[in-house]
């Protein structure tokens, strides 16, 4: 009886947005006497879901329309045929879906979620929220509105769900939950670590697994473990000197073990934050750097990926804020100011941010944290009566994540070596004040020489290896050409080979100025003449639109348009399109452009032409890797 009483969140996410949106759910469930249990939805066991009667599900879309690895086992489970159209007829559900309406698929995860939940007979307690990146507010423009309809409806379903009553709320002004994390202090390690001069990859490699691990019960299922170390051998800038953009190409090798990708795959780096930054805020806190630490989540489980007890092995308290927590990049969460107003001591300060904390407070906060991209430092800097024990500085601090790029080598040309094109991220906020992006900026200031251990991942991003035999039209501006580099270069080694038939390859280059970011103009052209694998002897093409070397811009799809002819041709012979690059308007563009062309050079109308794209996507023949 009391589980049927009690609201069920579950959740999935990639960078952490949508676990924020589904705790503050529970933390507002629970202060109007509502009894709540959270999960990831891969911790939840999706065979249980008919037997629970109230279940909110918080759900972010990633790339192009696609789940969170957290949600993708459970999605599974979902579509199986096996499950009837009565399946859900006790449980009442709500989706809230966390997107961004810059990308085509805007919240097409919470959408398509919402779909077959009632196909399955679920009950929709209220329409769905669609939070979006784009509202001057972020997401919690839409989830503000929507949390407080959602309320009510729950309490005109159950009103034993809020046994006080709906109107009756439980302040907490007075109070503070415990924090999640129980971290206990000791003077020295216990004789688990070595000394700096004994230092080595596996030493290293542990003490990445061990901090990383103990917050995993702050996001599901983290690798915490790198597939390998690299060191880079090369960092060379393929943007004009003195040009706004300055673009980079790196070069690593592996240290470790063996460096296993394929062409069209994804390296996630680690970076290193500016020691200075970190010193100010162990400072600014009031944090003994020589303390070690052990960092156990309440009511979790501790274990490491290898099954040793993360609870059990000590780490420096300075190491432990090195790697995980992001201290001068993110942002602060709204809970952040919340929570600090319980520990200002300076009664304006605690007014300011329980302001900011309010729902009258949002939009002020949101022009001055994350429109402003505020990192915590400068937050705790701005509210300098504030001394927030260590504890929940863990649990609200955004962890400090990996960063990922699209690999722009082939492993068959450079063997035990990945390759990178990196812009170098800056930009002036509305107040005229500088940033800079953590991850490009801290690769761009490495010296080769150097010898810098990199804690690197791979996995597979959106844009599968090709076949040698499959004709392909690659559409790639500015720093979207880098998976394409990879493309190139090893098709042009099987060609060589005369291993295997080998298809031409139609491409699509775009960027600002030929003499300032034609970026890795030579290669291209290589590739272009004397037979090369974009020649069109081959049956290729290289077309590149410079878009700020004329009176008018000129795009890609500009260019798309010219060679109309070409990409019908290859089209109609089964070519594969690979979309890489700027998330902005490129993609959807890029999309039109090919519908006017099969439309146009197929003799189909409009919606045929639509229709005919759309099948060539199911069958797995248009990828699209996008970025913000």
């Amino acid at each position: 009886m009391e589980k049927a009483q009690s609201l069920l969140i579950l959740y999935a996410t990639e960078t952490g947005n949508a676990l924020d949106a589904a705790e503050r759910l529970g933390r507002e469930a629970e202060r109007r006497g509502c009894p709540v249990r959270l999960f990831s939805l891969d911790e939840f066991d999706p065979s249980s879901l008919p037997s629970e009667e109230f279940v909110i599900f918080v759900v972010s879309t990633t790339g192009q329309g696609d789940a969170p690895n957290s949600m993708k086992a459970f999605w599974m489970f979902l579509l199986q045929r096996s499950l009837s159209p009565q399946w859900l007829e006790k449980t009442h559900y709500a989706v809230f879906g966390l997107g961004d309406s810059g990308y085509q698929k805007y919240n097409f995860v919470a959408k398509k979620l919402d779909k077959r939940l009632a196909d399955l007979g679920g009950k929709t307690i209220m329409e769905r929220g669609l939070g979006d990146d784009q509202h001057p507010s972020g997401y919690e423009g839409a989830l503000d509105p929507w949390m407080l309809s959602l309320w009510t409806m729950l309490y005109n379903e159950n009103p034993q769900l809020f046994p006080k009553g709906l109107d009756i709320f439980v302040s907490d002004v007075k109070t503070l939950d415990q924090p999640k994390l129980d971290i206990t202090y000791l003077d020295s390690d216990g004789g688990y670590s070595q000394s700096s001069a004994q230092i080595d990859l596996k030493s290293l490699e542990k003490e990445i697994l061990r901090s990383r691990s103990m917050l995993s019960g702050k996001k599901s299922k983290d690798k915490s473990k790198p597939d390998c170390f690299l060191q880079m051998v090369k960092n060379h800038r393929i943007s004009r000197e003195g040009c706004s953009k300055d673009v980079r190409h790196f070069e690593f090798e592996a240290l470790s073990s063996t460096v296993e990708y394929e062409v069209g795959d994804v390296l996630e780096i680690l970076p290193v934050q500016s020691p200075e930054a970190i010193d100010a805020f162990m400072k600014r806190c009031n944090l003994n750097p020589e303390l070690y630490i052990i960092v156990k989540p309440r009511n979790k489980p501790d274990c490491l990926e290898n099954g040793e007890s993360a609870s059990k092995v000590p780490i420096k308290l300075k190491r432990f804020v090195e790697l995980t927590m992001d201290v001068a990049s993110a942002s602060p969460r709204r809970y952040f100011f919340e929570v600090m107003s319980f520990f200002a001591s300076a009664e304006h300060e605690k007014e300011r941010l329980e302001y900011f904390a309010s729902p009258e407070g949002r939009d002020d906060l949101y022009q001055y944290n994350q429109k402003e991209r505020r990192t915590v430092l400068e937050v705790l800097e701005d509210f300098p009566s504030v001394h927030m024990p260590f504890e929940w500085l863990v649990q609200l601090i955004p962890p400090l994540k990996t960063r990922a790029f699209s690999i722009s080598s082939s492993p068959l040309v450079h063997p035990n070596q990945v390759h990178l094109t990196v812009s170098i991220v800056s930009w002036t906020t509305p107040f005229k004040r500088k940033r800079i992006g953590l991850c490009s900026n801290w690769l761009a200031s490495l010296d080769p020489h150097q010898r810098v251990c990199i804690p690197a991942w791979f996995h597979k991003g959106s844009l599968p290896a090709p076949q040698p035999s499959l004709p392909l039209i690659l559409i790639g501006p500015g720093t979207g050409c880098a998976p394409f580099r990879g493309f190139v270069e090893e098709r042009a080694l099987e060609e060589e080979s005369k291993s295997t038939p080998t298809a031409p390859i139609l491409f699509f280059f775009g960027c600002r100025n030929e003499q300032n970011d034609f970026l890795y103009k030579d290669f291209w052209l290589s590739h272009l003449q004397n037979g090369g694998i974009l020649s069109q002897e081959k049956g290729g093409g290289f077309y590149v639109a410079f878009s700020r070397d004329q009176p008018h811009k000129v795009y890609v799809q500009h260019k798309m348009h010219e060679q109309s002819v070409k990409v019908w041709d290859l089209l109609s012979k089964g070519a594969a399109v690979y979309v890489a690059g700027s998330s902005n308007n490129m993609p959807s563009d890029v999309l039109v452009a090919f519908e006017e062309i099969v439309s146009r050079e197929g003799g189909v109308s409009k919606e045929a032409a639509v229709r005919w794209l759309r099948m060539l996507e199911k069958g797995g023949k248009y990828h699209v890797e996008a970025w913000a």
